[in-house]
């Protein structure tokens, strides 16, 4: 593996327990031997499971790898709620009382949908331009704000009188750890998570997922380009529009298209994309009509498509 050559596209790490996403990142730079390299989705240390790491020109598509629902399986272990609403806190409070099973079920019915969530103490929330987890660790309590996020589905994987196994589907910005804690104060019995595992992320799955002692025994190898998935998965649900050879020159060199014929509208119709609001901003992936090899993120507003981030490939 030559380290000049510009690798572009993504690695899906199966991340270790009590390893960082942040240690992730570095694996894969050394691996590779990049330096533009970032991550769609922090994972707790304490966490394990799939972080989607984008590589060289790839890293211009993490935003939108950000919003991708997300799937983990965890433990909720009831009885003890610590600082940091995992096994890695100290304990806040204990409680014998335990769940039914029939007011778990019922309580996460309650959850589906758009919800109410504060995130934990210890958590990557800015707090007047400051983490949260560095006030925390620094022994300040601090309000944070509550957020909406969203559950799409809740299942029972497995349980016992002292813990449930779940399976939860979500949307961005969710903390399982908040639902941990907020289901025990629910019950009144308290409840903090002791496993974790992010399945997935979009279409980052767990099963395409290298491993931190593969990536090192592969570092700077061949074999590894074997692991590396297209850039453009990441833009899985924006349009794309195909270019030609004239548009691509105009983009590249930070010009727009003009639509102006019911010829240039239907290839947008064509993409399911609306037109009947003509000041609503699109974003359109623009790939090579001839090779299908990216091009640039576009922005649509009105009848002029201009570029909005080039792939410099």
């Amino acid at each position: 593996m030559s380290t000049n050559f510009p690798y572009n596209g993504w690695v899906v790490v199966n991340k270790p327990l009590e390893k960082t996403s942040t240690q992730m990142v570095g694996a894969v730079k050394r691996a590779f031997g990049l330096k533009k390299v970032g991550h769609a989705g922090t994972l707790d240390p304490l966490a394990t499971g799939v972080v989607p790491i984008a590589l060289g020109e790839a890293t211009k598509t993490v935003s939108f790898a950000q919003d991708f629902e997300k799937v983990y399986e965890c433990r909720i272990t009831w009885g003890r709620q610590t600082t940091t609403d995992d096994a890695e806190g100290e304990t806040l409070h204990e409680s014998d009382k335990r769940p039914s099973l029939d007011d778990i079920e019922k309580a996460l019915d309650d959850m589906l949908g758009m919800i109410e969530q504060i995130p934990p103490q210890f958590s990557a929330v800015k707090i007047q331009g400051k983490r949260a987890y560095d006030l925390a660790r620094a022994g300040e309590t601090v309000e944070i704000k509550t957020r909406h996020v969203r559950i799409d589905a809740i299942e029972i994987l497995d349980h016992d009188k002292d813990w449930v196994d779940l399976r939860i589907e979500c949307g961005k910005g969710t903390y399982i750890r908040s639902i941990a804690r907020d289901l025990g104060q629910k019950f009144g019995c308290y409840g903090y998570i002791t496993k974790l595992e992010r399945r997935s992320v979009g279409p980052f799955l767990i099963e395409d997922a290298i491993s931190l002692d593969i990536l090192e025994k592969y570092a700077k190898k061949p074999e590894l380009e074997d692991y590396l998935l297209p850039m453009e998965v990441a833009l899985d649900d924006i349009p794309a529009f195909p270019l030609n050879g004239d548009e691509i020159s105009t983009i590249k060199h930070g010009g727009f298209i003009k639509l102006v014929s019911r010829q240039d509208f239907d290839r947008l119709e064509q993409l399911d994309v609306e037109t009947n609001n003509p000041n609503e901003e699109i974003i359109l992936y623009g790939y090579n009509s001839r090779n299908n090899s990216p091009i640039a993120l576009l922005r649509k507003i009105g009848p002029e498509i201009r570029p909005y981030k080039v792939f410099n490939i």
